[in-house]
C-alpha cells in the first residue's frame, strides 16, 4: 500500500511540475499567456492531492490544517486560471497581475508541501 501511495506523490509532483513548468517557459518568454498545459497540470496535482488526502491505512495522524490550506491554494489558482483564460479570450491578454499570481501561488503550494510538516 506504501508503495501505492510513493506512486500518488509522484504523479501529484508530475502535475506541479506541468503547471510550474509551463508557466515558467511563458515567463521566461515574455509572453504571459495562460496555456491550457497549465489546466492539465493544475488538474493532475489536484486529483493526486485529493487522493493523497484519503486516508491510506497509515500509522500516523494526517495534517488536515495542511491539506486545507493547500486545497485552498489550488482553489485560488484554479480561480485565476479561469479569469485568466477568461480574459485572454476576450481581451488577447492575460493581466500581469493574475498571471504573476498563478506563478507565485503555484510556488507557494510547492512550499508548503515541503516546509510544512
Amino acid at each position: 500500500m506504501e508503495t501505492l501511495r510513493h506512486i500518488v506523490v509522484f504523479v501529484h509532483l508530475i502535475g506541479f511540475a506541468v503547471l510550474f513548468g509551463a508557466w515558467v517557459v511563458e515567463a521566461v518568454n515574455r509572453r504571459y499567456q495562460l496555456t491550457r498545459l497549465m489546466n492539465v497540470g493544475l488538474l493532475i496535482a489536484g486529483v493526486a492531492g485529493l487522493a493523497l488526502a484519503a486516508p491510506w491505512g497509515i500509522d500516523y495522524d494526517m495534517n488536515y490544517a495542511k491539506i486545507g490550506t493547500k486545497l485552498v491554494v489550488l482553489v485560488a489558482i484554479g480561480a485565476l486560471l479561469g479569469i485568466g483564460l477568461g480574459r485572454q479570450r476576450k481581451n488577447g491578454a492575460v493581466p500581469p497581475a493574475i498571471f504573476w499570481s498563478i506563478g507565485i501561488l503555484t510556488a507557494l503550494n510547492a512550499a508548503i508541501a515541503v516546509i510544512w510538516r
